[in-house]
């Protein structure tokens, strides 16, 4: 018979399974945790305990926000605005360089550095400091959006930190009728051969035999938003009648989604909890999720899965001013609305309405989801920051 383990790690075994649910939308409660003694510094920053701790609460929290605007919106705050009590993390363009802000997805962050001539796109991990440069496809591009995702093959993308990833990039032509995609792999250090969609392309012309009206002087400005990753696709939305922009990285492909109807308007794109594309928008009063739904003949249509109504959840201080949906949280099922009085999150399933902050330009809110938990050397530099 084995000798029964030592009372240390009976005593470390118990003390893990009581601060293992402690919640991650507040890390501080960790790292406060961590300097109660060394039994528990110990247990904490034993990265076993950590890989536990996001398994067991599965999605990344919430731990901060970036705001990317429209041109002339003029520039977003140079700020990474913490939504807990831990410290905002240090922004890339507080040394006075001129950045724009464009994804956030899967612990990174993806800028576009203005004013620096080393590199055109950022990837930064604002956990471990990582920062990786690159510059932009070469090729004119008059307004585009961009998305970072993690590209290492069966990650639960609970902790990508230090892996492979990917960018697309996504424009519409500076001088031509067209929209074209290219991807960046951090494996490779090269963008794939761009390719493009326009009006002699078999995608865009599909779509117009299938109803879609659209004016003859067509130009597809891709709205600057932040886009929307289902399964090997990205997807964006273009200006005029919001109509959707699917790139699949894999095929190397473009190709065109209509909306429900073409009265509907500002949509923004998320992620259904069943895998299925979706998006909200404001209709009269109501936030209305709609769902695209794929039957076993590979048909696909619209459905209102969901309307929420707006006027005894949300304080309105100007009717004039109308709600926006400016973002969502993958995963959280949680939607970021714009009002005349702040920002708000709502969550849906909860139904919890949260103001998370004050009036000002919200154009495409840019959630930025990652556990974050305690190891040494964090533990000493947030100590000295935040006196914790």
């Amino acid at each position: 018979m084995a000798p029964p383990p030592p009372a240390a790690e009976l005593m470390d075994e118990l003390l893990g399974e009581i601060l293992i649910r402690l919640p991650p939308d507040e890390p501080e409660h960790l790292f406060r945790a961590a300097l109660v003694c060394k039994p528990w510094l110990r247990v904490l920053c034993d990265p076993a305990f950590r890989r536990r701790y996001r398994v067991f609460h599965g999605v990344p929290p919430l731990l901060g926000l970036l705001h990317r605007l429209m041109v002339f919106q003029g520039p977003p705050p140079v700020r990474f605005a913490s939504t807990t009590s831990m410290p905002d993390f240090p922004h890339p363009g507080s040394d006075g360089r001129r950045t724009r802000p464009l994804d956030c997805r899967h612990g990174r962050v993806l800028v576009h550095m203005l004013e620096d001539e080393t590199m055109h796109l950022l990837v930064w991990d604002p956990i471990t400091g990582d920062k990786h440069g690159l510059f932009d496809p070469d090729i004119d591009w008059l307004i585009y959006s961009a998305a970072v995702f993690c590209a290492a093959d069966g990650c639960d993308h609970l902790d990508c930190h230090g892996g492979p990833f990917r960018v697309v990039f996504v424009a519409t032509h500076d001088y031509k009728d067209d929209i074209f995609a290219s991807v960046y792999s951090s494996e490779t250090g090269a963008w794939s051969t761009p390719v493009s969609l326009d009006r002699s392309s078999e995608a865009y012309i599909q779509h117009m035999r299938d109803g879609l009206a659209v004016r003859s002087y067509y130009m597809p400005y891709l709205q600057p938003r932040r886009g929307t990753l289902v399964g090997d696709a990205i997807y964006f939305t273009i200006r005029l009648d919001n109509t959707i922009v699917k790139y699949e990285w894999g095929q190397n492909c473009l190709s065109l989604i209509k909306p429900p109807s073409p009265d509907v308007h500002d949509i923004a794109l998320m992620a259904m909890e069943d895998g299925s594309l979706g998006f909200a928008c404001i209709e009269g009063s109501s936030l209305n999720l709609w769902s695209r739904k794929v039957n076993s003949e590979e048909a696909a249509e619209w459905v209102l899965s969901r309307a929420i109504e707006l006027e005894k959840i949300i304080p309105v201080a100007d009717t004039d001013h109308r709600p926006a949906v400016v973002g969502s949280a993958e995963g959280l099922g949680v939607i970021f609305l714009s009002t005349g009085v702040g920002l708000f999150t709502i969550e849906l399933k909860s139904g919890q309405v949260k103001k998370v902050d004050g009036p000002g330009v919200y154009f495409s809110v840019l959630p930025y989801m990652s556990f974050y938990t305690p190891d040494r050397g964090r533990l000493l530099s947030l100590a000295r920051a935040a006196d914790l």
